[in-house]
């Protein structure tokens, strides 16, 4: 999921409706192949999501190939097509063409998109385009996807927008035509939102029975349990990094796993950091992630603004990561 620096509501609140209204109108700048579900282990992953906006594809390139060496486990783009953090009048790349690059050009690191937004293709699109990028990457990606939030963007590119429910309600209907293309001969489905009909799909996934399935989100009514029932991986918000708001959150979760039939352990917990929780003492730091993942999450992705802070990257790597290595 993307990680604005305030949530995406007040994201939008704070923007205004005459500034979008201005700024749409151009007045205003606004080796091996993994296995699809991750291990059950209370393991630590460290990844990296560079948004690819207001940056040149050359110095994405630079910073991902640095991210590799040093040994992160993730890298993540986002789906937008504008920028949403800055000036919206300024570049962004389309990530989905983009993550195909990024990962023919890596060699480790897991790669995916946080998230896509669903409602930006249709489901059966997207399984292609993920298993396309998985043979890129020989079963390296990871696919992300959530429910879509930026009305500004859909209203933009003529994408129609409904409610919250309405969208909730269709990812899990994506969700379930995906599983079905990445594993049967020929798949059929008749949704209220989506259908397949004698639906080929060739070729599979390297990965199998599919990537593993990260879903972004924090609505416990509709979210959550499709999550719980779904994903190989939970994305989801952790204000100001507080280790009791992220207990709280992760202890809640589990419950909706068990109350669906499924394991909590199943389901990798993660969470993005800003560079400002990477500040410090590497104690400081370490600690900072220690409270965290004690408090359930296993699964730490930076979030790295351009211009990148590669230095940030390396000290990260250098004097955090290796003291929740396992030997």
């Amino acid at each position: 999921m993307v990680t604005p620096r305030v949530s995406r509501r007040g994201f939008l609140r704070g923007l205004g409706a005459v500034t979008v209204a201005a700024a749409m109108a151009g007045r205003v700048p606004v080796p091996k192949v993994a296995q699809a579900a991750p291990s059950t282990a209370r393991t630590v992953r460290f990844g990296v999501q560079t948004p690819p906006q207001h940056v040149t594809y050359a110095d994405l390139l630079q910073t991902w190939r640095e991210a590799d060496e040093l040994g992160f486990d993730t890298a993540f783009v986002f789906d937008h097509f504008i920028p949403i953090y800055s000036d919206p009048n300024g570049p962004c790349f389309e990530g989905w063409t983009l993550l195909s690059a990024l990962a023919a050009q890596t060699k480790q690191v897991k790669v995916g998109v946080l998230v896509t937004g669903n409602t930006y293709r249709y489901p059966a699109v997207l399984a292609k385009m993920a298993a396309t990028v998985d043979h890129v990457s020989n079963g390296r990606l990871i696919l992300g996807i959530g429910a879509g939030w930026f009305e500004l963007e859909h209203t933009a590119y003529g994408i129609p927008f409904s409610t919250a429910g309405r969208r909730a309600r269709q990812l899990g209907e994506a969700v379930q035509v995906m599983k079905l293309l990445f594993t049967q001969q020929k798949s059929n489905f008749s949704g209220k939102y989506y259908q397949l009909k004698d639906a080929l799909f060739e070729p599979k996934s390297v990965q199998k029975p599919h990537p593993p399935i990260l879903i972004g989100g924090m609505g416990p009514k509709v979210i959550q349990p499709i999550v719980a029932r779904h994903a190989d991986i939970w994305n989801f918000f952790v204000r100001d990094g507080d280790p009791q708001q992220a207990k709280e959150i992760c202890s809640k979760f589990d419950e909706i796993c068990r109350r669906v039939g499924r394991d909590p352990a199943q389901v990798e917990k993660s969470a993005s950091v800003r560079p400002p929780q990477l500040t410090g003492t590497k104690e400081e730091v370490r600690s900072r992630i220690q409270a965290l993942a004690d408090a359930g999450i296993q699964h730490f992705i930076i979030s790295l603004p351009a211009p990148h802070d590669r230095e940030l990257l390396r000290r990260f790597a250098k004097e955090v990561m290796p003291a929740f290595r396992t030997a």
